[in-house]
């Protein structure tokens, strides 16, 4: 049974810093897992607080919640964003609880040394809800650096001549991330080592950016078929504005590996979200972003050229792996079958397969600079240039791969989109205009 309420400086901070919260926290399905294992919030008030469909009403409803259930809830909540890579708001809560009073069980919340009371009794169920990125997440993790709002200026001055971007949520995300293959049906196809760091980089950024993120891992082709057919019918499509489809797996020339082996055609995930299949995306934007290796061999993977009178580099990431995939649109008259939407991949040099790298602790190159472009560039960059030949692929060509005595050492990768946006497509982050 929890004692009454939180200490009255935990609460006093919570309220000083509210406005930050609302516009930088990420309450997702972890966070909330993390407050439901010290026992700070009931299965049914994790429920209350997840079935809001508005990033600003789940932390409305959590903040409203935190200061009644007990002093520990702090240290608590402090724990669990330090978990799911919001350290950022942990410090600054815990600075300003510690000027409203001296308290030693804050500086637990800075001193990652120190471990908080709750954490010792629930060990197994953190294990248990997010094993394998507590190996993965390391000193060496993705950043995570708070999505940069887009000012009212910006809006106004770019929103007619865009893709209305106001709804909230801005739309639905699927992430579909394969990393183990059956030893089996598949023994071919290695596990996707750093796999689940590109899952989980993607399901913050885009909940971040106010999307309802769903991730499923490991599906079989079928059960890859079945998970979109069930995403491109959902309702909700009919309220928002945009879709984001993310697939992450092994892959051939145009399809990606289910774990079982067998392939689903990327033709047939374009022709599900098509305006024929999709209506109620009609006219809407819909993003794609693969993650999957085309077939390349070693003799088709860009092993670079050297660069006359070039910088030697001595600082590229470790012991990556190759992975990636593209596929194009047809465009037909009147309403054209397939429109407004934008595929984005990782290439090497050959038009008859492509080897992405992948780094086994910080994921792809490709998610990480995606990541990095949308947190930092999706305030004020049209999406094609943000994600496109500009800022991701700037940093892409400085990366080499780091693996002596391979054939992936010092190799090369680029990225690619394809695209049949019709407007300007912006985010427009954590803005919402006020009619």
């Amino acid at each position: 049974m929890l004692q009454c309420g939180m200490v009255e400086r935990d609460a006093q901070a919570l309220k000083k810093q509210s406005a930050v919260l609302f516009k930088q926290l990420v309450v997702d399905e972890l966070l909330i897992q993390f407050l439901q294992a010290d026992d700070i919030l009931t299965d049914s008030m994790a429920e209350s607080i997840l079935a809001e469909q508005t990033s600003h009403k789940r932390c409305w409803k959590l903040l409203h919640l935190l200061p009644k259930r007990g002093p520990k809830a702090f240290s608590s909540f402090c724990s669990a964003l330090r978990e799911t890579d919001q350290k950022h708001l942990c410090d600054l809560l815990a600075r300003t609880s510690q000027e409203n009073g001296n308290g030693t069980h804050l500086e637990t919340c800075v001193d990652s040394s120190v471990p908080l009371p709750t954490q010792e009794a629930v060990p197994a169920k953190r294990a248990r809800t997010q094993e394998s990125m507590e190996i993965s997440l390391d000193a060496d993790s993705p950043i995570n650096t708070p999505v940069c709002p887009c000012t009212p200026d910006f809006y106004h001055s770019h929103s007619q001549q865009s893709y209305k971007m106001t709804s909230s949520p801005r739309g639905l995300a699927l992430v579909i991330s394969n990393v183990r293959f059956s030893p089996f049906a598949a023994p071919d196809l290695d596990p996707r080592q750093g796999g689940e760091v590109d899952d989980e980089v993607l399901r913050k950024v885009f909940t971040e950016l106010d999307y309802l993120v769903t991730v499923q891992r490991d599906l079989t082709a079928q059960g890859i078929k079945t998970c979109i057919e069930n995403f491109s019918r959902r309702p909700e499509h009919q309220s928002v504005d945009s879709c984001v489809v993310c697939l992450l797996s092994h892959g051939v020339e145009g399809a990606v590996y289910g774990v079982d082996g067998k392939l689903l055609q990327l033709d047939w995930v374009f022709t599900a979200f098509d305006n024929a299949h999709c209506p109620l995306l009609q006219n809407k934007p819909k993003m794609f972003f693969i993650q999957a290796c085309r077939g390349g061999s070693v003799d088709e993977m860009d092993c670079g050229v050297e660069q006359i009178d070039g910088p030697s580099r001595t600082g590229s990431p470790s012991c990556e792996q190759r992975d990636a995939g593209r596929e194009g649109e047809r465009p037909r008259i009147k309403l054209p079958q397939r429109s407004d939407m934008i595929l984005r991949s990782p290439r090497s040099k050959s038009p008859s397969g492509t080897a992405a790298m992948r780094n086994t602790k910080r994921g792809s190159w490709f998610i990480q600079e995606l990541n990095k472009a949308l947190r930092l560039h999706a305030r004020d960059k049209h999406l094609c240039r943000h994600s496109g030949a500009g800022k991701v692929n700037s940093r892409i060509k400085e990366r080499e791969g780091h693996a002596p005595g391979t054939a992936h050492h010092r190799c090369k990768e680029m990225s690619e989109y394809t695209s049949s946006l019709c407007k300007d497509l912006f985010l427009f982050p954590k803005y919402q205009p006020q009619y």
